[in-house]
């Protein structure tokens, strides 16, 4: 176990990230080279390890955090890796790129500083590929199913993993020229280097899933065949229907979807391009929306030699403490700086966003390329406009992150699948289907039931033995919420197709996260 005293007599130091002005000159991860593994240890040896852990429930994987702090604690990586291992297809990703609710589901969160829990994660993660902890996994014999999974973000390698690993044959279907999904295109280099993408890409080939890129199903490739083709499909396809702003002067040159910029990014990183096609470079620039896409956004502008950097957040500026009505341990709305707004902070010396703030219009040069944004304050419940506010700022390029509403509309797979949309324009997934998954689970010994109707009405409509996993049927959510459910839609295919699974099943379809 942990130090029960350690608590009280070392303080929180989370590991350090790199100087700014040293990672503004390059494209390497905020952290590269800056995890030392005694610190890790020493912060690891803070966990109480508490009667109730209440950072497994702020978890949606069920990571068991005071396990893993023990064991690192202790310096015994392979013991730590194994208990990572058994709730986290990939904690190498999760490690890096999710905020960490766990650390705010924390007890010692009540009172005091939580636990580097990201940081010991990141740690052992690292361990397990440096110290040779993570081999192919291939099954022992083959079930003679296959299964074909439509989308290769984290929820849908997820999925596949644990398919294959079970004895399915399966096939992964990717739309892009490379496999990752919004790992691969979504998220800057600076925060993920893709070689650990890879890394896993090559350990799951080696297990035996394959992979199908410039595969786009529903367009390219009819949804329905597939289908026929395979004893079940997983559908990954995430969340990409992407919100618009439907103000005057939005079709100027120059103002773009956060998205589309962000790929282009990444796509200079992968050789793709010598020089991006569109680019912050001697630019003014503007990101419309509060959330981590537009702080990816503010990096990757900063990276690329933006002359000065605005971010736009139509939400009240948060307060430092958490507030009476998001009590411990949910995760609050506090305010926060990422590693990005970090960097603008260092450069300008404020903070790059302005809240309570929204769009009116643009304004167009001669050219009709867009070169001013007319913005107001909002009042915080309703956000309308108050009056007298409105201010102009130059904006030589505007990037859209005002998120994501569900699927994509154009896809064809609604159609060619006989597919439903819920209220919230996710795909639909079937309620009668998770009970009585649910009841088969607690038969078997399955508490959670292992499929919690990820499925879509099997047996009873075109869309028989399609199972949805991640944002496409969540709403975008996080990257840990995206492999819990790619592993819970893989518990309820296997049962599909075998009657039974000892796959674990993490999360249901009706889960969200921990609020008050």
């Amino acid at each position: 176990m942990t130090d029960p005293f350690g608590f009280m007599k070392i303080p929180r130091r989370p590991v350090p990230p790199r100087p700014v002005e040293e990672r503004l000159s390059d494209w390497n991860e905020v952290y590269a080279g800056q995890i030392l593994l005694p610190l890790v240890s020493e912060q690891a040896s803070r966990c109480m390890d508490c009667g109730i852990p209440f950072c497994h429930s702020s978890c949606p994987l069920g990571n068991l955090i005071p396990e893993w702090n023990a064991y690192a604690m202790h310096g015994d990586w392979r013991a730590a890796a194994e208990r990572l291992h058994a709730t986290n297809n990939f904690p190498e990703f999760t490690g890096r790129l999710c905020p960490a609710p766990c650390e705010d589901g924390c007890v010692l969160t009540i009172n005091a500083d939580p636990v580097t829990i990201k940081n010991v994660e990141q740690a052992i993660a690292d361990q397990i590929w440096e110290r040779g902890y993570a081999p192919p996994r291939p099954p022992e014999r083959l079930s003679g199913k296959t299964v074909a999974v439509v989308g290769s973000g984290p929820a849908g390698l997820a999925a596949a993993q644990q398919l294959t690993r079970i004895g399915h044959t399966v096939a992964v279907y990717e739309r892009d020229d490379r496999i990752g999904g919004l790992l691969r295109y979504g998220i800057p280099e600076f925060k993920l280097e893709k070689r650990y993408l890879e890394r896993r890409i090559e350990q799951m080939r080696q297990e035996g899933t394959k992979f199908r890129t410039g595969a786009d199903v529903g367009r390219g490739l009819n949804a329905a065949e597939l289908r026929r083709r395979h004893d079940a499909v997983v559908l990954a396809v995430g969340a990409m229907e992407r919100r618009e702003l439907p103000v005057p002067g939005r079709e100027l040159d120059g103002i773009h979807q956060a998205m589309d910029y962000l790929t282009y990014a990444n796509r200079v990183q992968e050789g793709d391009y010598a020089a991006p096609p569109v680019t912050a470079d001697g630019k003014h620039v503007v990101i419309i929306g509060g959330g981590d896409t537009g702080s990816d956004c503010l990096g990757t502008a900063l990276r690329q030699g933006a002359t000065s950097v605005v971010q736009l957040d139509i939400n009240p500026e948060p307060g430092d403490l958490r507030p009476d009505t998001e009590p411990w341990p949910t995760y609050p709305k506090v305010y926060r700086i990422s590693h990005a707004h970090e960097e603008a902070r260092g450069r300008e010396g404020t903070d790059p966003r302005i809240f309570s703030s929204a769009t009116l219009r643009f304004e167009a040069d001669p050219a009709e390329h867009v070169c001013a944004l007319h913005l107001t304050e909002v009042e915080p419940v309703h956000r309308r406009p108050r009056p007298d506010t409105e201010r102009v700022i130059p904006a030589e390029l505007v990037l859209l992150a005002l998120g994501f509403s569900g699927p994509e509309r154009g896809s064809g797979l609604i159609e060619q699948l006989g597919l439903t949309l819920d209220g919230r324009g996710n795909f639909a997934r079937d309620a009668a289907f998770a009970a009585r998954t649910a009841q088969q689970g607690k038969a078997q010994g399955h508490d959670r039931g292992a499929e919690h109707g990820q499925g879509m009405r099997p047996g009873r409509s075109p869309a028989g033995g399609v199972f949805v996993a991640g944002d496409a049927g969540r709403g975008q959510s996080l990257v840990v919420w995206a492999i819990a459910e790619g592993r819970a839609a893989a518990a309820a295919t296997d049962r599909y197709l075998t009657g039974f699974t000892e796959l674990p099943a993490p999360v249901a379809a009706t889960d969200r996260p921990m609020m008050a």
